[in-house]
C-alpha cells in the first residue's frame, strides 16, 4: 500500500448470504471489533434488498454501504433491476461491478461492465471494477493480456478526474471461494501490472492515485502479507466478511 497518493480500502461481498434482519446484530458485533483508529475506509456490499438496512447500521460503526450490481440503464421498463439513481437515492455509497459471478452466470461482457461503471459515476458512486483471469488462462501464461484488456475496456470513456472515483478489484477467478490464493508475489504482480496500463492510458500521476484491492480468499490469516505488497491497497472479501471477527483482523491488517 501507499497511504501518500492513495487511500487503503476493505470492502465486503456479502453476495447471497444473511437477510435484512441480520445486519443489526451482525454490526453490533463488529463494532468494537474494529480498530479506533480507522486505517482504512471499510465497506459492506449486500444484495439491494438489504442495503437500507445496512446504512442504518453502518451509520454509527462508519461503515459504507455498497451494491453488488447495477443495471445500465437509467430507467425504465426493465423488470428487477437496479439503477444507479436507485442506489444513490438510498445512500449507497459503492457498488461492484463486473463479478466474475456476474460474468460466469448472466454473461456479462466487457462492454456492459463499462456501462455500469459509467452510469455508476453520473451519480456519484464509486464503482469497484472487477477484474481477473481463470486457471485456464494463467497457465496459458495469459493472464497479463487478459486482465490488461478488461481493464481498458473498463474504463473507456472514463477521463481522468473520472478515475479518482473509480476502485479496480483484481480477484483471480481460480481463487475466489475456493480457499486457494495468489502468493502475495503473484497477487502485487498482476496489481503492478494494472497500474502500469492505467499508466500508460492515463499518465503517472492518474495512475498512481487509483485504489486497487485484491480479491482472491483474503482471508484473517494472509491479509497482512497481501496488504504488504506497493500496489495492493486493500481487499474485496467474500466470505470472510461474513465472520465479524474475521472482518475486523483484515480491517486491522491494513494498518501498516
Amino acid at each position: 500500500m501507499n497511504r501518500k497518493y492513495r487511500k487503503t480500502v476493505i470492502a465486503g461481498n456479502w453476495k447471497m448470504n444473511l437477510t435484512a434482519s441480520e445486519i443489526k446484530p451482525f454490526m453490533e458485533q463488529l463494532k468494537p471489533l474494529l480498530p479506533k483508529s480507522r486505517p482504512c475506509d471499510v465497506v459492506l456490499c449486500t444484495p439491494a434488498v438489504m442495503l437500507p438496512a445496512m446504512i442504518k447500521a453502518g451509520k454509527d460503526a462508519k461503515v459504507a454501504a455498497g451494491g453488488q450490481d447495477v443495471s445500465k440503464y437509467e430507467k425504465g421498463a426493465y423488470t428487477g433491476e437496479v439503477s444507479a439513481a436507485q442506489l444513490a437515492d438510498i445512500g449507497a455509497k459503492y457498488c461492484i461491478v463486473g463479478h466474475s459471478e456476474r460474468r460466469q452466470y448472466h454473461g456479462e461482457d466487457d462492454m456492459l461492465v463499462n456501462a455500469k461503471a459509467r452510469v455508476l459515476l453520473a451519480k456519484g458512486i464509486v464503482p469497484i471494477i472487477c477484474v481477473g483471469e481463470s486457471l485456464e488462462q494463467r497457465e496459458a501464461d495469459l493472464t497479463m493480456e487478459y486482465v490488461a484488456y478488461q481493464v481498458k475496456a473498463a474504463l473507456h470513456g472514463i477521463d481522468a478526474t473520472q478515475l479518482r472515483r473509480c476502485i479496480i478489484a483484481y480477484e483471480p477467478i481460480w481463487a475466489i471461494g475456493t480457499g486457494k490464493t495468489a502468493t502475495a508475489e503473484q497477487a502485487q504482480e498482476v496489481c503492478e501490472g494494472i497500474r502500469a496500463v492505467i499508466r500508460k492510458i492515463y499518465g503517472a500521476r492518474p495512475a498512481r492515485a487509483v485504489s486497487i484491492l485484491y480479491g482472491g480468499s483474503m482471508n484473517a490469516k494472509n491479509a497482512a502479507e497481501l496488504l504488504a505488497q506497493p500496489d495492493i491497497d486493500g481487499g474485496l472479501i467474500g466470505g470472510a466478511s461474513l465472520k465479524p471477527a474475521d472482518f475486523a483482523a483484515i480491517v486491522a491488517a491494513s494498518d501498516q
